[in-house]
C-alpha cells in the first residue's frame, strides 16, 4: 500500500473546478503534498456549493469538468509523484428530480427498479415535504397546477419550478372531461383527485420532522438514504468509483458519514473486497474523547477531529478555562442554566421529541410490533420514552450490533446507558427500557424475533444523527463559555488534559491508527484552526479577558435593542466578543479593508449561531426581526470607533500568543503520529468562522512558497507556508522515521511552557519541541519567546540519544545533544524547533 505523507483537501465548486485544481498542481508538489484529497466530484444538484447531494453516482459532474476533466487532474498529479483522494457518499444522494433514480421512484413509486435503493418505507405513499404550506392551502391557493414538463415529455403536477411527474397509469384519467391543463388546474378538487391518484404525496416541509416516509440525512430532507447493504445497490451506486481505483485514475477514498450506513463494518468489508488490499481508506468518523477507533475496521483510519481534541489539550490552559465558565454561568438564558451535562441531556431530548420526532415513533412502531411479538404488555408511549432515554444516555455517537451481535465495549456502553435511562425514567417505563436493552444487547432473543435486527439498525441510525445535532449544532451554540473547545470530537464539558493528555492521545494513537488523517480545519469545523489557536489563549489570560468583556457590555450599551427584551442577550453578545477575537484580522485597525469585511461574515455567522441555538430562533420558523436587531447590534459595534480601538488593543497580546500557538499546532500536526492534512488554504492561514466562511475560492495563481521570512507578526503567512513546506520535506525523505515510535519527553518545568516528543529510533529519529502558554510572553518585534520565559527551562533527553548530532531543520544549525538541553538553545532563532538525526 502506497500510503500519502501528506494531503491536500481541496473544495470543488464554488469557483473550483477540474481547470483550476490543475494549475494548482506545481505549488502542491512544491508545498510538499503526496495527496490532493477532493471533495465529492460526482454529478450533484445543479448549483450546488459541496457535492453531497449527488444526483448521478456514476457520472463526474460536468460542471467540474467531468470525466475527462478528472483524469487530466490525474494524469497531471501521477506525472508529478502525486496522488488522488476522492471524497464518496455511500450514505444518501438527493432527494431530487434531477437524480434519474429518485425521478423513476417518484414516478413509478414501489414499481420502480428503484424503489429498493433508497430508505424507503413502502407501506405509505412517498412523502415529499417540499411544500410551503400543507397540500390544500397550497392548492388552495392555486400554487398547484397540472402541467406539461417538456423536459421530461410528461405530465406533472407542477408546484413553483418543480414539475413532479405523474404516474403513466393517471395520465388519461387526469384530463378526463376536461378540455385543457388550465381548466383541469382551476378545479382544486380534480387536482386534489390527481394527487391522490399518485404513488407519493406532496407535503409541508416543516411537517418532515414529525413525518417521513425515507430516511434522511440528519435533518435535511433533500438528502435520502441510500441501502448499500444491499449488494446491488452496492454496485450500482459504486461502478464509476471502482473503475476509477481499478483504472489508477484514485489512488485513495475518503467515506462520507459512514455512521449512517446500516452497518458501517460490512460495508467497508465489501469495499474493501472491491478495491483491493493495497487502495488507502479513510472514514469520517467522531470519536469522542477517550473512545477508541474501531481497529477491526480494514481502513487505514478517520479523518482527524479527534486530533484536534488532543490538540487542545495540548495548548489551553486549564486553569482559565474554570474561570471562563464561572462567569459565564450566570449569562446562560432563563430554563437553560444547568451543568454542561444537564445541558447535553436537554438538547438531545429536544432533538428527540421535536426535530426527530417521526423518526422516534418510527422506531417505537417497529419496537411495539416485537414487543406484541414477545407478550411484552408494552405501550408504544412507553416504548418512545424508552428510546429516548437511552440515546439521550448514550456517550457516543452510535454503538454498532449487528445480526452477528456486537462487542464487548458496545454492551458495556449500552449496559451503562440502559442504567442512567433507569434511573431518571418514570416507573411505568423502566420495563420498556429493559426491554429494548435485551433487544440491542441479547442476540438469542434477537434469533427468534423477526425485525430484531432492523430494529437494532434504526436506533443506531438514529442515535448518530442525535448525538449531532444536539451536540454540534445545538450545545455547541449554546454552551459559550469557552467556544475555543467547541469543536466537532470536542469535549467543552469535560476538563484538558494538558500536555500529559495529548502525550496519551498520541502514544494511543501510534498504536490504534497510526496511519489516520490528522486535520486542524476541514470544511465541517467550527472555526479555522488560526482562530481556535487563539481562542485558546483566553484561557491564559482569563481575567483579562473578562474585565475587558465587562468593559465592552458597558461600552455598547446603547447599541441594545427592544424586542420584548434587552437583545442580544448576554450570552450572545459574550459569544460575538469570541467570535470577533478569533477573526480579527492580524493587523488589527491598520487593516480597515478587514475590518469592514467582517461586517458581512459577523452577520452571517451570528444569523447562524442564533438559528442553531434554537431558543430565540431556529431554522424551522425564524424570528427574523429579533435576528435584524442582534445583527443590527453587530453592525453598530464594528463601526463604534472606541470599541474598536479599546478591542484592538486589548486583543493584541492574544494575537501574538495565538500566531505561536498556530505554528506550535502547525508543527505538531506535521510531525505527530498520523498524515498530516491540510485544508485549502490553511497552509497560510484560516481564520475562518464555520461554513460557509471557510469556504473561499483560492487563488491559485498567487499560491508560491516564499523564502524562509522573519517569524514575525507581519510575516505570520508567509512563515507558517514556509514552516508547512520545510518540514513535510523532511517527512518525505524520512517515512520510516515518523512511521516509528512515539516518545514524550521531559522538560524541567514539567511541560507547563513547551512540549517535546521524538519519533523513531536512535538509529534515526526526529525531535519537535514547541512553546505552550506564551501569552504575555513573546518577543515585541518576533514570534518567538522571550528570554525570561526561556531561563531555567530545558529539555531531557532520553538514554541512547544523548551525544547524537542532529540538524535543526528550521535554521540549519548542528548541534550535539546533551543529556539535558537549553530551552534557548531549541528555540535559538525560531517560534518552534525540529531536530533530525
Amino acid at each position: 500500500m502506497t500510503l500519502p505523507h501528506s494531503t491536500y483537501r481541496l473544495q470543488f465548486r464554488n469557483g473550483m473546478d477540474f481547470a483550476g485544481a490543475r494549475r494548482l498542481v506545481p505549488y502542491l508538489e512544491r508545498l510538499g503534498i503526496s495527496h490532493l484529497y477532493a471533495s465529492p466530484v460526482m454529478t450533484a444538484v445543479g448549483g450546488s456549493t459541496h457535492g453531497y447531494d449527488v444526483t448521478d453516482a456514476n457520472e463526474i459532474d460536468p460542471a467540474l469538468g467531468g470525466l475527462d476533466g478528472l483524469r487530466r487532474l490525474a494524469d497531471d498529479l501521477h506525472a508529478r509523484g502525486l496522488g488522488l483522494i476522492l471524497d464518496i457518499v455511500p450514505n444518501h444522494m438527493a432527494a431530487h428530480l434531477e437524480n434519474p433514480w429518485w425521478r423513476s421512484v417518484v414516478t413509478f413509486g414501489a414499481e420502480s427498479p428503484f424503489s429498493r435503493h433508497f430508505d424507503i418505507d413502502w407501506t405509505e405513499r412517498l412523502t415529499l415535504p417540499f411544500l410551503g404550506k400543507a397540500f390544500e392551502e397550497e392548492v388552495s391557493d392555486g400554487t398547484i397546477h397540472l402541467a406539461f414538463d417538456p423536459a421530461h415529455d410528461t405530465l406533472a403536477l407542477r408546484y413553483h419550478d418543480s414539475f413532479y411527474p405523474l404516474h403513466p397509469g393517471t395520465h388519461s384519467r387526469a384530463l378526463e372531461g376536461f378540455d385543457d391543463l388550465e381548466q383541469v388546474s382551476r378545479n382544486p378538487a380534480r387536482i386534489a383527485a390527481i394527487h391522490a391518484a399518485q404513488p407519493w404525496q406532496l407535503t409541508d416541509w416543516k411537517t418532515a420532522g414529525r413525518h417521513l416516509s425515507y430516511r434522511r440525512f440528519f435533518e435535511i430532507a433533500g438528502l435520502v438514504g441510500l441501502r448499500v447493504e444491499d449488494p446491488q445497490v452496492f454496485d450500482d451506486s459504486h461502478r464509476l468509483v471502482l473503475d476509477l481505483v481499478r483504472d489508477g485514475t484514485v489512488d485513495g477514498l475518503r467515506i462520507d458519514h459512514i455512521d449512517g450506513l446500516a452497518d458501517p463494518a460490512a460495508y467497508l468489508e465489501r469495499l474493501r473486497r472491491a478495491v483491493g488490499p493495497d487502495l488507502p481508506v479513510f472514514v469520517e468518523k467522531i470519536l469522542e474523547k477517550h473512545e477508541p477507533f474501531a481497529t477491526t475496521w480494514p481502513v487505514e483510519g478517520t479523518t482527524g477531529y479527534e486530533f484536534i481534541a488532543s490538540l487542545a489539550d495540548a495548548l489551553v490552559d486549564e486553569r482559565g478555562v474554570g474561570a471562563l465558565a464561572k462567569t459565564f454561568a450566570p449569562l446562560r438564558r432563563e430554563g437553560h442554566a444547568g451543568s454542561y451535562a444537564e445541558e447535553m441531556q436537554a438538547s438531545k431530548r429536544q432533538m428527540l421529541s421535536e426535530n426527530f420526532e417521526g423518526e422516534v415513533k418510527r422506531t417505537a412502531m417497529l419496537a411495539k410490533t416485537l414487543a406484541d411479538r414477545s407478550h411484552a404488555d408494552l405501550s408504544r408511549t412507553t416504548l418512545v420514552e424508552a428510546i429516548r432515554g437511552l440515546i439521550i444516555a448514550l456517550p457516543v455517537y452510535r454503538t454498532y450490533t449487528t445480526a452477528a451481535g456486537g462487542d464487548e465495549r458496545d454492551r458495556l456502553l449500552l449496559s451503562a446507558a440502559r442504567q442512567q435511562a433507569l434511573d431518571t425514567a418514570r416507573p411505568e417505563a423502566r420495563e420498556a427500557i429493559d426491554f429494548i436493552f435485551e433487544l440491542l444487547v441479547d442476540d438469542e432473543t434477537c434469533k427468534v424475533l423477526p425485525d430484531c435486527v432492523e430494529f437494532r439498525t434504526r436506533l443506531q441510525q438514529l442515535s448518530g444523527p442525535i448525538m449531532a445535532k444536539a451536540l454540534e449544532d445545538t450545545l455547541f451554540y449554546r454552551e459559550n463559555a469557552f467556544v475555543a473547545l467547541n469543536e466537532v470530537g470536542g469535549d467543552p464539558g469535560g476538563p484538558t488534559g494538558g500536555a500529559e493528555g495529548f502525550h496519551a492521545a498520541m502514544s494511543a494513537r501510534v498504536q490504534n491508527m497510526p496511519h489516520g488523517l490528522s486535520a486542524t480545519s476541514t470544511h465541517d469545523t467550527k472555526r479555522g484552526e488560526d482562530a481556535r489557536a487563539r481562542l485558546y489563549t483566553l484561557s491564559e489570560a482569563p481575567d483579562g479577558w473578562i474585565e475587558a468583556t465587562q468593559r465592552w457590555v458597558t461600552l455598547n450599551a446603547r447599541f441594545r435593542r427592544a424586542h420584548g427584551r434587552a437583545v442580544p442577550e448576554p450570552d450572545v453578545e459574550w459569544l460575538t466578543y469570541q467570535a470577533l477575537a478569533g477573526v480579527w484580522p492580524i493587523g488589527g485597525l491598520k487593516d480597515r479593508e478587514a475590518i469592514q469585511a467582517l461586517g458581512a461574515r459577523m452577520t452571517r455567522y451570528i444569523e447562524k449561531a442564533l438559528r442553531e441555538a434554537k431558543l430565540a430562533s431556529n431554522w424551522s420558523a425564524p424570528d427574523v426581526a429579533y435576528e435584524e436587531k442582534v445583527a443590527g447590534f453587530v453592525t453598530d459595534l464594528l463601526g463604534h470607533e472606541p470599541f474598536l480601538k479599546d478591542f484592538d488593543e486589548t486583543l493584541s497580546p492574544f494575537v501574538d500568543a495565538g500566531l505561536m500557538n498556530s505554528l506550535a499546532q502547525t508543527l505538531i500536526k506535521l510531525t505527530a503520529p498520523g498524515i498530516p492534512d491540510i485544508y485549502q488554504g490553511s497552509e497560510r492561514a484560516d481564520f475562518s468562522l464555520v461554513d460557509p466562511d471557510n469556504r473561499p475560492l483560492l487563488d491559485v495563481a498567487s499560491l508560491t512558497v516564499p523564502e524562509r521570512p522573519h517569524p514575525a507578526r507581519a510575516q505570520f503567512m508567509d512563515y507558517k507556508q514556509w514552516l508547512v513546506a520545510t518540514v513535510l520535506a523532511e517527512r518525505a525523505q524520512r517515512p520510516d522515521t515518523f512511521a516509528g515510535p512515539y516518545v514524550p519527553l521531559d522538560l524541567s518545568d514539567g511541560g507547563k511552557q513547551a512540549m517535546a516528543f521524538l519519533r523513531g529510533t536512535p538509529q534515526a529519529f526526529a525531535l519537535t519541541i514547541v512553546p505552550r502558554l506564551t501569552f504575555g510572553k513573546t518577543q515585541p518585534d518576533a514570534l518567538r519567546l522571550t528570554e525570561d520565559a526561556m531561563r531555567g527551562l530545558a529539555l531531557a533527553v532520553p538514554t541512547g540519544f544523548e551525544g547524537r548530532t542532529v540538524r535543526s531543520v528550521l535554521d540549519g544549525r548542528t548541534v550535539i545533544l546533551d543529556r539535558t538541553m537549553a530551552l534557548s538553545e531549541l528555540f535559538h532563532s525560531e517560534p518552534v524547533a525540529m531536530l533530525v538525526s
